[in-house]
């Protein structure tokens, strides 16, 4: 359903990450630790400035993958895991791009459930890494056969 996709990826998107954004986010999740809310703490730290939670990335803009559709419903999310070379800072601008990285498909008791994981990536203006995540997808059978008819 998917395997045409492997590898293909979306342009990288401009996005900046804003103070305000930072702070709301922080409070949304619950952890409010000065080094994201506090500006005097964050210029005192290490970075010079906030840093955004670890999670901050899930609300970033990825672009589209040209033909990649996915449906509005049914969908179950499998796994998301994080990985940095360094905190996202506030003030900063990153790209960020989602690459298709696999697409298999199991048969289970309930049918065939396909498995779709993508990586979302961000990276600073000289397309040095900062984070990746990988994202896993379940399309259920019940999906699967919606998306078909």
């Amino acid at each position: 359903m998917y395997k045409d996709f492997i590898g293909k990826q979306s342009t990288k998107v401009r996005n900046v990450i804003e103070r305000g954004a930072v702070k709301k986010f922080a409070e949304a999740i619950g952890d409010a630790h000065p080094i994201f809310i506090d500006e005097q703490i964050g210029n005192a730290s290490r970075y010079k400035t906030n840093i955004a939670p670890p999670t901050f990335p899930r609300v970033l803009e990825y672009g589209s993958i040209d033909g990649l559709v996915l449906p509005e419903k049914g969908l179950i999310h499998g796994e998301q895991i994080y990985e940095y070379e360094r905190p996202l800072r506030v003030g900063e601008e990153i790209y960020c791009y989602s690459k298709v990285d696999n697409y298999v498909e199991k048969k289970g008791s309930t049918g065939t459930m396909g498995f779709l994981t993508i990586s979302e990536n961000g990276e600073d203006k000289n397309g040095n890494p900062i984070f990746s995540s990988r994202l896993v997808v379940i399309i259920t059978e019940a999906v699967r056969k919606a998306m078909m008819s």
